[in-house]
């Protein structure tokens, strides 16, 4: 079982989302239950999948909830991505938050990676 607060994936996830938050909150008002409520929802499913995994028994649940998390990122970045298509987020926008997300995602990798290894 880990402490799913002192995990930095889960500390830099939840930055994200006040900053996912902060961005969307210019976006257009036609698009509050379109692309916005979708990237928010990514967007806090980081986070909050990471914590629930970290409550789980085994590495196979653990790892789950890692992969659930992970889907979520992909899912923003592509998100981030039509954005930036839709011009909602400028080119250096969209480069903060990719830069984040890929970020994260190696680090969901490396901490499901760490599941593997043989505990001592």
């Amino acid at each position: 079982m880990y402490q799913f607060k002192e995990l930095k994936v889960w500390q830099k996830g939840r930055a994200l989302v006040k900053e996912i938050y902060k961005a969307t909150h210019k976006f257009p008002k036609d698009e509050l239950f379109g692309i916005t409520s979708q990237m928010r929802r990514a967007a806090v499913s980081i986070p909050t999948n990471i914590a629930e995994c970290c409550g789980r028994d085994s590495n196979k649940e653990l790892s789950l909830f890692l992969d659930i998390s992970n889907g979520s990122a992909f899912e923003l970045e592509t998100l981030v991505i039509l954005s930036l298509d839709l011009e909602f987020f400028t080119q250096e926008e969209f480069e903060n938050f990719d830069a984040k997300l890929n970020e994260i995602q190696k680090m969901i990798f490396g901490l499901k990676h760490s599941l593997k290894k043989p505990q001592i």
